[in-house]
């Protein structure tokens, strides 16, 4: 694949995909333009094309597992890029990352358990909490010179005054991009044992981060922050799969395992998708130079769009990102409330956005805008936003 195949418009309506044929069914206008959920409009790349082709003409699509060869793929990708030691008998399989953190806050909590958070924060974090019946806990970033960083010592008097048991640290983090220190995050695990709390790594978009911004897999911080943690991984922003519902799960600690394990049993949950299976292991085996050229492909539109908005969006602020291609972007100096924003991007703008309200309270003013399309698309959003911002 070359770097121009990425400006193909490869046309996804009445594929039945989330992101452009359920925009009426979701209460948005039809004709929006989407830039909200996390996939991309990038065809994937052709190993695992191939691999789900051979594994269509063998015919049959009985219950399957993984095998040994996929487990080698995930040792070999994390070993390779984050530098971490997995052990086969630490994986546990879900269809989804978020699908595993609810299994366990189940599993590692009680109800009515206080759980920490740090909005603004992926939002299917805050219903784990709530929909499962425990206490959201909020230990809120700090925005400093356009920076956002963990405030340590509210995060830890939260946690005591509130009894916490359970943390979900989102690294990379989304929405604000922030790449997590080493340091910080040994902080951040130290505070955690000390209060014997345990922690869900969500690690999700560990393959998105930009130059001088390494992600620290959680799992190599120290022995003991590996032991107190659920460890979530998946290939499904990394390659473009997350219709192919497959997720990977380490937890080292046989105890914590254990339990996990036991709540995914009750649930009656077992086998992957066959195809997920296939694809993910074709993804860690094969899919390394596609992800190199999206990844320069995506810094490519990152630059078109902070060069936009300073020539033609100037009231728009751009958080600057060390990781995920998802943006955050401060509209506040329109001065408009969450109600009058949202009905400007849909009504105004024709566009579908994440809006930051749903990150939390901390969120309200933002938007999330999705840069992992072709530049003609990215381009054409970014005319409708100046057009509908300034009507």
């Amino acid at each position: 694949m070359k770097l121009s195949d990425l400006d193909t418009i490869i046309d996804r309506r009445g594929s039945g995909c989330l992101k452009y044929d359920f925009a009426v069914a979701r209460g948005k206008p039809a004709d929006v333009l989407p830039f909200w959920v996390a996939d991309m409009d990038f065809r994937v790349a052709q190993p695992i094309i191939d691999a789900l082709q051979k594994r269509v003409a063998h015919g049959i699509f009985g219950y399957s597992e993984s095998g040994d060869g996929y487990f080698k793929a995930l040792a070999a990708w994390q070993r390779t890029y984050f530098h971490w030691e997995i052990k086969p008998e630490w994986l546990i399989k879900t269809p989804g990352v978020v699908p595993a953190i609810n299994i366990a806050v189940k599993a590692l909590t009680s109800e009515g358990d206080g759980i920490l958070i740090n909005q603004p924060v992926y939002y299917p974090f805050l219903n784990a909490i709530i929909k499962n019946g425990r206490k959201l806990i909020n230990s809120p970033l700090v925005l400093k010179d356009g920076h956002y960083e963990l405030n340590f010592e509210d995060l830890e008097e939260k946690i005591i005054s509130n009894h916490v048991k359970l943390a979900i640290l989102c690294s990379p983090h989304n929405p604000v991009g922030r790449v997590w220190t080493r340091e910080e995050l040994s902080k951040y695990a130290e505070i955690c044992l000390k209060h014997h709390v345990k922690i869900i790594a969500d690690e999700i978009h560990e393959d998105f981060t930009w130059p001088g911004h390494p992600h620290t897999a959680f799992g190599t911080i120290s022995e003991e922050a590996a032991q107190n943690a659920v460890i979530c991984t998946a290939p499904s922003k990394t390659f473009n799969i997350a219709g192919l519902q497959n997720s990977n799960i380490f937890i080292p600690n046989p105890s914590i395992r254990a339990r996990f394990q036991a709540e995914l049993d009750a649930f009656g949950y077992d086998q992957l998708n066959v195809m997920g299976l296939t694809a993910c292991r074709a993804a860690y085996e094969g899919g390394a130079e596609w992800l190199s050229i999206v990844k320069e492909y995506i810094r490519g539109n990152l630059d078109f769009f902070r060069e936009y908005l300073k020539i033609h969006l100037p009231k728009l602020k751009l958080i600057e990102p060390e990781g995920t291609y998802l943006l955050w972007v401060d509209a506040s100096a329109y001065g408009l409330s969450n109600e009058e924003l949202e009905h400007k991007i849909l009504y105004d703008c024709h566009l579908w956005l994440d809006m930051g309200y749903v990150f939390g309270k901390e969120g309200e003013g933002y938007l999330r805008f999705n840069l992992a399309c072709p530049r003609a698309t990215l381009a054409q959003g970014l005319r409708q936003l100046k057009a509908g911002l300034e009507k």
